[in-house]
């Protein structure tokens, strides 16, 4: 099966959780282009973004982002966004972890997590009562999204040494393939295991790359080709923190980073960028999500951003973005950017 199709079989699901929530099935299919008679078709597929936009819509049309699979209770648009802010100044993906499943636990669902470390290896452990409808697609759904979301978080692949489910495979294996590890049916308990050396990585993202990340996350967890970090990634989680002008010296992050300058200057280049684009880029990011702060006025915006005049916060951030401070902040008041 190739990745990026989606059997019909899934498409017949989303509907069935979107009826639910009392969403026309017609209505839904029409919005995202979808052919009805697809839906009689046991073999057919559909684009990846094509599911990724119906998805989108079943969301939005239901105010859940369960998609009426909560048996009874609803996630409310943001609640994910909630849970990801939570967690995004965790020192550790094994502080992460163990943060998302305590956030998901106040919820009361009929399925939750545990995370057990055991030398080194790491598990994941899903547990549910049985009784829940579409139990097995919602166990691949959260598994899919687990393994992409703490992969964006640490900014690496996470390659599992195997994923487990306890039923039978229902799509041929085409699951499976989504995966570079052994993915096993029929298996006692349904877990992700992982190496343990994963759960001991530095988050590499912050509140800054979450704004940006949270705008579209749905697309990015079904399309992200995670990799590992780049030195443009490496060096973002090294001199973010302090979001302003306060970024260390060129030779501070080379010996963070056991590099000579020409070494360094030379494996950017080969990124196509530089120290001081990444630094500019960082302070885009900043400026931008201090923009979205409606208690900040502009000056003191340029201020946090380490400008001693605003007229010179104003002229960079135009070069930035092609846009006046102003006229940003009031576009993302609009919702338009």
């Amino acid at each position: 099966m190739r990745s990026n199709v989606i059997p019909i079989q899934q498409v017949l699901v989303l509907l069935e959780g979107a009826k639910r929530g009392g969403v026309s099935s017609l209505d839904l299919l029409e919005e995202c282009g979808i052919a009805p008679d697809l839906l009689e078709q046991p073999h057919a597929v559909i684009e990846k973004q094509t599911f990724i936009h119906l998805m989108l819509a079943v969301m939005k049309r239901t105010q859940d982002e369960f998609m009426g699979f909560g048996k009874g209770r609803k996630s409310r648009p943001g609640t994910f966004s909630m849970m990801a802010h939570a967690l995004i100044n965790c020192a550790t993906l094994e502080k992460a972890i163990s943060r998302s499943i305590k956030f998901y636990e106040l919820f009361g669902l009929s399925m939750y997590a545990e995370l057990v470390r055991d030398g080194c290896e790491s598990r994941v452990q899903f547990h549910s009562f049985d009784d829940i409808e579409f139990r097995e697609h919602i166990l691949e759904a959260t598994m899919f999204l687990a393994v992409r979301f703490f992969s964006w978080l640490v900014g690496q692949k996470i390659v599992p040494k195997k994923i487990c489910f306890d039923f039978d495979v229902m799509d041929d294996g085409g699951y499976a393939e989504q995966f570079p590890c052994p993915v096993l049916y029929n298996q006692p308990t349904t877990v992700l295991v992982i190496e343990g050396r994963y759960l001991d990585m530095p988050l590499i993202q912050n509140a800054l790359s979450l704004s940006k990340f949270l705008k579209s996350s749905l697309r990015e967890l079904m399309e992200g080709d995670i990799k590992n970090a780049s030195l443009n990634a490496q060096i973002r989680s090294i001199i973010s923190k302090g979001y302003g002008n306060n970024f260390p010296d060129f030779s501070v992050v080379c010996e963070q980073l056991n590099m000579t300058p020409q070494t360094l200057r030379r494996r950017l280049k080969d990124e196509s960028t530089s120290y001081q684009e990444i630094k500019d880029s960082i302070r885009n990011d900043a400026s931008v999500y201090y923009l979205s702060q409606r208690e900040l006025t502009i000056d003191e915006i340029a201020m946090l951003m380490g400008f001693s005049e605003a007229s010179s916060f104003h002229r960079a951030f135009k070069k930035w973005t092609g846009k006046t401070p102003a006229v940003y902040r009031q576009d993302i008041l609009e919702g338009e950017a």
